[in-house]
């Protein structure tokens, strides 16, 4: 559970920001997006392993 406290005088606006950011940071809604539809696992480590290829090229790129 997410609790956000109010500050003295403080905006609520800002209060409501911050809550997003914490909600956003938790994962939440990114969990719920992929229990949506059923991927095999082979397929998850099909796509991991891409990720990872990807990611190692572009740090192989930032070298050179």
């Amino acid at each position: 559970m997410i609790i956000v406290k109010v500050k003295e005088g403080e905006n609520i606006d800002r209060a409501l920001r911050r809550f997003k950011r914490k909600f956003e940071r938790t994962g939440v809604l990114r969990e719920i997006r992929s229990r949506k539809e059923f991927k095999k696992p082979s397929i998850l480590k099909r796509q991991k392993m891409q990720k990872a290829v990807y990611i190692e090229n572009i740090k192989r790129e930032a070298m050179i």
